[in-house]
């Protein structure tokens, strides 16, 4: 295995366990048992920083823990806990939020405002996209019509946002120091040529 494939996957496993580990701050809100946490901030970092590939597989490794009952979710609650719950459509929204900021992301210019404007765009996608998805596992599991249910994600919004640009400066932070690490548009174009050259 080579040292890029090795970065790669430690790389993964580091995030997958600092999702893990923002897990562990939870603050029950209303009454439908889902909590204000930390763990989408971890996913939208995640993704920001990691882009599409690296940072949807680590969140898929966060998830993935849970189903051999490691607690890995929201106040310590494996994944397998959690499924038959009201948050479950949540769950499948960080799952596909991960991929989604990360494929955004990649397409951030490195100008740094540019860059930072980017990522609040795709953290606030991945904030949209959980609310579709945890409304509609609300609608299942308490069934309640969407639109209470999308409704009833209002105390979350001003967290969230905060939450986003939070992830953002960070990364952004994180890209300028290691500029190499986001696969972007000129890294993509630079690994390319180096490969051309390699083969020629």
């Amino acid at each position: 295995m080579n040292n890029s494939k090795v970065q790669d996957l430690t790389l993964i496993a580091a995030f997958a366990a600092l999702i893990i580990v923002l897990g562990g701050i939870a603050i029950p809100v209303g009454g439908f048992g889902v909590p204000i946490v930390l763990q989408n901030m971890g996913i939208a970092l995640a993704g920001m920083i990691l882009g599409f590939k690296r940072g949807g597989l680590a969140t898929t490794l966060f998830l993935a823990v849970g189903l051999v009952n490691i607690p890995n979710m929201a106040g310590w609650k494996p994944l397998l806990a959690a499924l038959p719950g009201p948050t479950v459509g949540y769950i499948f929204g960080y799952l596909v939020t991960g991929f989604v900021v990360g494929a955004i992301a990649q397409s951030a210019p490195r100008a740094k405002a540019a860059r930072f404007a980017v990522f609040v765009g795709a953290g606030l996608v991945g904030v949209i996209i959980q609310y579709f998805f945890g409304s509609l596992g609300l609608m299942w599991r308490l069934d309640m019509q969407f639109g209470d249910a999308l409704v009833s994600n209002t105390p979350f919004i001003l967290g969230d946002v905060i939450k986003v640009v939070l992830a953002a400066l960070i990364a952004t932070a994180v890209a300028k120091a290691f500029p190499d690490l986001l696969p972007d548009r000129i890294n993509r174009q630079q690994k390319r040529a180096e490969a051309q050259a390699a083969r020629a």
